[in-house]
């Protein structure tokens, strides 16, 4: 399916309502070019009749299309029925957001039985980062600023078979794979610059809010959600604000010591956080990276102790995960986390340690056993050996012997 052409079809729609105005336009001569049998006075009081009336038919042209721009309107997004949007009124506006865009967007979610699940009003929200659900987020791009759309979102690009679990009203709660109905007003959309997060308090915001959100994807298990969430908040985060154009030196934000400080506490948190998301898909390398990062400004930080720990042991070094943990637990020894894998570690590293002894025993009973019967054939043929010397030796007598009995009778 071709996707601008499906999200452009209001477009479509409105070439079509320029057809109809066109059609009205060349009528018009026509109208006026009616003859009349009567005579001219009539003739003209026709003409006067037939003018008033010409506007209200292209009015009328103009209120039809409208209506099917604005009621008729649907895009199957995808093509296969899991992301549909239908238009409920139409914008004048022909702008539409883009990814990285900060959009502010009210909207409601429902259930199949109407019941609201989710709902805000002007929640401003970066196109493209997962902070709605992500076929909200694959929509918001197709509308024009000022539109109002439903958006029908199959559970498989809102809350998959987890669902939604709402602790404060149970029947919000969102069920495993359910199709959830939106009400979407793209209320506002701005493209930001660099000008725009230069302040310290717009940056930490962002951050914050990435953070959160990244936290709400780990906790379902979404990991690589939350790691571009979390790479995200680390951009906000930070005292640069990689302005190409700025002078040398002046890429940095004026902040003062006490919001440098809390900039520098915010990124070490969601380093930490963003390390443990790469360790549960094994991503090892970039964990080991992330956690670095925390330990060159706080070495004895214990959750970063404690994750590197964690990393050493998917890369197989039991006993540099073991020595870390007991470094992590000197500062937290009442963490029943990091005291449980300890404990397994231990275990871990001696049945390790068991298993290298059989098997330098099975190495060594191997090699005796191979020395051993390296040696048996050594010793039958030196015993044959030795036994041809005698034999040669006892040969060698003989002939001697029956040499010098020979020539005594030569002689004599």
């Amino acid at each position: 399916m071709d996707t601008e052409k499906s999200s452009n079809s209001s477009f479509e729609d409105l070439s079509n309502l320029n057809e109809l105005e066109t059609k009205a336009t060349h009528s018009l001569p026509e109208i006026l070019q009616q003859p009349d049998v009567k005579d001219s006075k009539n003739n003209v009081e026709g003409e006067s009749k037939e003018t008033k009336n010409i506007p209200e038919r292209v009015e009328t042209s103009q209120n039809e299309g409208v209506a099917s721009v604005g009621d008729e309107e649907t895009c199957d997004v995808l093509g296969n029925g899991q992301l549909v949007k239908r238009v409920l009124k139409p914008s004048q506006l022909d702008r539409r957001p883009m990814r990285g865009d900060l959009a502010t967007i009210t909207y409601s979610g429902k259930l199949p039985n109407g019941i609201v699940v989710e709902q805000k009003e002007n929640y401003q929200v970066h196109v493209g980062d997962f902070e709605v659900v992500q076929g909200l987020d694959m929509v918001i791009p197709l509308m024009n600023v000022g539109e109002v759309a439903e958006v029908t979102i199959d559970a498989r690009f809102a809350y998959g078979s987890i669902g939604m679990k709402n602790n404060e009203n149970e029947c919000a709660s969102i069920p495993p794979d359910t199709t959830l109905t939106y009400e979407v007003h793209l209320v506002e959309s701005k493209s930001e610059d660099f000008s725009d997060l230069k302040s310290f308090d717009v940056r930490r915001k962002y951050g914050t809010r990435k953070k959160e959100r990244a936290n709400f994807w780990y906790n379902r298990n979404e990991f690589n959600t939350a790691i571009q969430l979390y790479r995200r908040a680390l951009e906000f985060l930070d005292d640069r604000d990689g302005d190409p154009d700025a002078a040398f030196d002046k890429e940095d934000l004026e902040l003062s010591n006490s919001d440098l400080q809390t900039l520098l506490e915010d990124r070490l948190i969601v380093y930490n956080n963003l390390a443990m998301a790469q360790i549960k898909i094994s991503a090892f390398d970039a964990a080991l990276k992330s956690v670095e990062n925390v330990l060159r400004c706080q070495p004895n930080n214990s959750k970063a102790l404690y994750r590197k720990g964690r990393i050493l042991e998917g890369k197989g070094d039991t006993k540099g995960a073991i020595s870390l943990l007991q470094k992590a637990a000197t500062f937290e020894p009442d963490s029943k986390a990091i005291q449980q894998d300890l404990a397994k570690l231990i275990i871990k590293a001696r049945r390790e340690e068991h298993n290298e002894k059989e098997m330098y025993q099975k190495m060594l009973g191997q090699a005796k056993k191979l020395e051993q019967k390296h040696k048996q054939p050594q010793k039958q043929q030196s015993i044959e050996s030795s036994k041809l010397k005698l034999i040669g030796y006892l040969m060698g007598s003989i002939l001697i012997g029956v040499a010098g009995v020979a020539i005594y009778r030569y002689k004599y």
